[in-house]
């Protein structure tokens, strides 16, 4: 017998399941039968590719039993892969995803909002602890003599010890709590099934006590059946027809762990030169972990109904890594391979086909119902921007579904929407890149477009700043970044230079130029980035990247000629004042921006010379 701890983020999990989520305690019947039919799938695949299995039988179900008398405990047994003690500590001991942290710190104690999270996170067979004061997991990995028991109270420890079972596969024993004895009933669990896996595509029985009575409705005998309360069936196969939306949503939640319905679903079926199935469905809320190196691909591939992998991140590009469903081929080989899956031309085609079959229905989402397409863009816009730097062939309609904001609309608009809002006379579309929305609306730089009623587009996603600059055009339109010094074509006008000249010598190397503004309305100066430089946000990207060797990037600083301060500086022939005013007029443009003054003494230094001189 081997005494284990629990990984410190096993035990987090644990704590926050067994004390937030009382009000979704049937999620853990849910899981377990995931998991069993999981096991199943593994062991399928290998007795049909696998030279080490291929002699092994293979009779796939899932078995429920439980004591119905006095509500003691509840099992569910597959004749699956199982496991051997390896297998149990890497599977039940340890969560070995980054995120795990990410979405413990994301718990709020609310069991509703929480209750969602942990479907997104997919807790498996930690659920148990909800519903139990103890588990005890019996398994026998196919091709090994070796049986092992699992055991713990969900309190930081558990064991594991060798014992004996008659064939492979697994067995999870819960033995009840007085929250879970609800649980140990027949109608429940037929219930819990139809709920969310009526179509697990391995059959489930039920095995329960029933009485039988004669023609007089006397001599009652008490009989153990089992009865099947599964349809079995791969519900993806299924004629469109034949299926309601319900039976979807319910697919959706078996696929997924989600306890919502999902926002769209979108199933095919191809017939031709290729034949294939596929059924993706889009969440309502985007998966916890999308933005982590290690998330979790939601598509699993099948071939001929049989399960190949749901671990592969080249299924569908990267952008729409929060799909969840299923590719079901008719035409790859069943012993398909990582290596040779991501080569092959069978499987590149169905990509792409499925890639342009979704953003087709993204599009249909778009124009038919805007309500529901402002749900998915509040949760999936910033991966669609994505894919319009990685996805080159689908640009056009990846244009036509990001939406952005701006300073004329409320919400979100798109850009087909901006250039129909566009000025007679106006050249380009015109955008301000940022961190801050507030700050954005407010900058400076936007000024003299506000009075032209020129509308700019308010990039405030960290992505914008990459994505944006590539896409170049939209139509016939240049997209133009107003902190850019090429921008502004749309604002000129006729305009003398005073005080450039005596600003730019105090200035000297601290930026690349000083030039009289047309974008300045009332503030008298603003900072802009020479169109060959990269942004400072960029820059600072790339730096904490590990390219050190980068060149400073100076700013341009543009000045008002309209406003007092510039005016009375034509005047002012004082040296230090003129120096001293340059640099304030520099520094306060580069705080507006977000940019960190580089010297705060001196900036303090210079402020109070000058209102020592005002006072």
């Amino acid at each position: 017998m081997a005494k284990h701890s629990f990984q410190t983020e096993v035990n987090q999990l644990l704590h926050l399941i067994i004390h937030s989520l009382y009000s979704h305690k049937e999620i853990f019947l849910r899981e377990l039968i995931s998991n069993a039919s999981d096991a199943l799938d593994k062991l399928k695949y290998l007795t049909l590719v696998d030279e080490t299995y291929k002699g092994l039988p293979f009779n796939p179900r899932i078995d429920i039993r439980m004591d119905e008398k006095d509500h003691k405990w509840l099992s569910v047994s597959d004749t699956g892969i199982g496991m051997n003690d390896q297998d149990l500590v890497e599977n039940l001991g340890t969560i070995a995803r980054s995120g795990t942290r990410i979405f413990l710190n994301q718990m709020t104690g609310d069991a509703k909002k929480d209750s969602n999270l942990i479907g997104q996170f997919g807790v498996g067979f930690y659920s148990s602890f909800m519903v139990a004061d103890r588990v005890e997991v019996l398994t026998r990995k196919a091709g090994e003599s070796k049986a092992w028991r699992w055991e713990s109270d969900g309190k930081g420890e558990y064991e594991i010890k060798e014992a004996e079972r008659d064939s492979f596969g697994t067995t999870v024993t819960l033995f009840l709590n007085e929250e879970g004895k609800e649980f140990a009933s027949r109608w429940r669990i037929e219930e819990i099934i139809r709920k969310y896996s009526n179509h697990v595509p391995f059959p489930i029985f039920l095995h329960f006590e029933k009485t039988e009575y004669d023609d007089k409705g006397k001599d009652k005998e008490k009989k153990q059946v089992e009865e099947q309360i599964n349809s079995a069936s791969a519900l993806w196969k299924r004629p469109k027809s034949e299926l309601k939306e319900e039976d979807y949503h319910e697919f959706y939640k078996t696929l997924s762990h989600d306890t919502e319905d999902p926002l769209l679903y979108i199933h095919t079926r191809a017939e031709g030169t290729l034949e294939y199935t596929t059924l993706f469905y889009v969440p309502k809320k985007a998966p916890f972990d999308m933005y982590q190196v290690d998330y979790r691909p939601g598509v699993k591939l099948y071939v001929k109904r049989v399960f190949i992998t749901d671990d592969d991140k080249e299924l569908m590009p990267t952008y729409l890594r929060f799909l969840r469903g299923i590719i079901d081929s008719e035409d790859l080989p069943l012993n398909v391979s990582r290596e040779i899956l991501q080569q092959n031309r069978i499987m590149v085609n169905i990509r792409n086909a499925s890639v342009k079959k979704v953003l087709g229905e993204f599009q249909r989402l778009a124009l038919e119902d805007k309500e529901k397409y402002s749900q998915f863009i509040s949760q999936y816009n910033r991966p669609l921007k994505e894919g319009l730097y990685t996805d080159y062939g689908n640009r056009e309609i990846l244009l036509e579904l990001v939406r952005f904001k701006s300073t004329k609309v409320e919400g979100y608009t798109s850009l087909e929407e901006y250039v129909h809002r566009m000025l007679p006379d106006q050249k380009a579309i015109y955008y301000i890149t940022g961190d801050n929305e507030v700050t954005l609306r407010n900058s400076p730089l936007l000024e003299a477009y506000k009075k032209k009623d020129i509308e700019i587009l308010i990039m405030d996603d960290e992505i914008d700043e990459i994505v944006i600059p590539a896409i170049g055009k939209y139509k016939d339109y240049e997209l133009k970044p107003v902190n850019r010094s090429d921008a502004g074509e749309d604002l000129k006008s006729e305009e003398d230079k005073p005080a450039v000249e005596k600003i730019k010598r105090a200035l000297g190397d601290r930026v690349k130029d000083v030039r009289v503004s047309v974008r300045l309305s009332d503030s008298p100066s603003c900072i802009v980035t020479d169109e060959n430089d990269p942004s400072y946000k960029v820059a600072a990207m790339l730096k904490a990247m590990g390219h050190k060797d980068l060149p400073e990037v100076k700013p341009i600083l543009e000045v008002n000629p309209n406003h007092e301060i510039v005016q009375r500086l034509n005047r002012i022939d004082d040296p230090l004042l003129i120096d001293d005013i340059s640099v304030l007029l520099l520094d306060q443009a580069l705080l507006v921006e977000g940019v960190p003054v580089k010297d705060p003494a001196d900036f303090v230094k210079r402020l109070n010379r000058i209102l020592t001189k005002a006072v």
